[in-house]
Order: C-alpha cells, then sequence, then structure tokens
C-alpha cells in the first residue's frame, strides 16, 4: 500500500528528488497512517465524519481523559488498514497538561513501529 509522504516536522507534502510528489510504501506508510488516523477529530473528515478521535465530547477538558484517549487511539489505529495490533503507551502527562507517549503498531506482515506524540 503507499500513501502521500509527508515531512515529520511540519506534517507536509514531500517532493521526491525528480521534484514530484514523494510517497511512502509498507511498512511506513502504514505508520503514518496511523499518525494520521489519531490527530483527526471526530467529524473533521468530510469524506466520513464518523472517523477520529471525540477530542471535543470526552477527552479535552475532561477528568480521566488519559485513560479514554488511550483507548480510542488504539481503536483508531487498529481501523487502519494493514495493522494487526496496536497499543498505546502514555509516557507523561505534564503540569502543562501535554500528554506524550506512542502508539505502538504492529502490521499484519510482523513489523513493528511507533508513532510517537
Amino acid at each position: 500500500m503507499q500513501t502521500l509522504l509527508l515531512d515529520r516536522t511540519t506534517w507536509d507534502l514531500v517532493l521526491d528528488a525528480g521534484g514530484n510528489i514523494a510517497v511512502a510504501s509498507d511498512p511506513y506508510s502504514i505508520t503514518q497512517d496511523v499518525a494520521c488516523a489519531v490527530r483527526v477529530f471526530v467529524g473533521e473528515c468530510w469524506y466520513d465524519t464518523a472517523k477520529g478521535l471525540a477530542y471535543a465530547g470526552t477527552i479535552l477538558g475532561r477528568a480521566q481523559s488519559a485513560s479514554v484517549f488511550r483507548a480510542q487511539a488504539q481503536a483508531v489505529a487498529l481501523a487502519v488498514p494493514g495493522v494487526a495490533s496496536a497499543r498505546c503507551v502514555l509516557t507523561a502527562l505534564g503540569g502543562d497538561r501535554r500528554l506524550a507517549g506512542a502508539l505502538l503498531v504492529t502490521t499484519s506482515d510482523g513489523t513493528t513501529d511507533s508513532v510517537g506524540f
């Protein structure tokens, strides 16, 4: 499977050596698709408003939102084609209210990678 390659810092399109829009292939394309899926708010995708995490309704500004985020992030990751398993590991919830961690993703071919947030 292929997807458009995104710059890891700016999350914008990248050009290849020939000046064309670059594409990513498996297994990185699956990992990037998981990263994109976790960034989507429910209702934000105009072609499928059911996709994404319910940030506004159940995560942001709510008590116990870390456990809700973990469960929803894993469910969204598992919905990405090619993902066999996903585990969300939270590493910090600082005083500045920033959540940090990673999604550990295993693809259907057995490759394991992580997506940090």
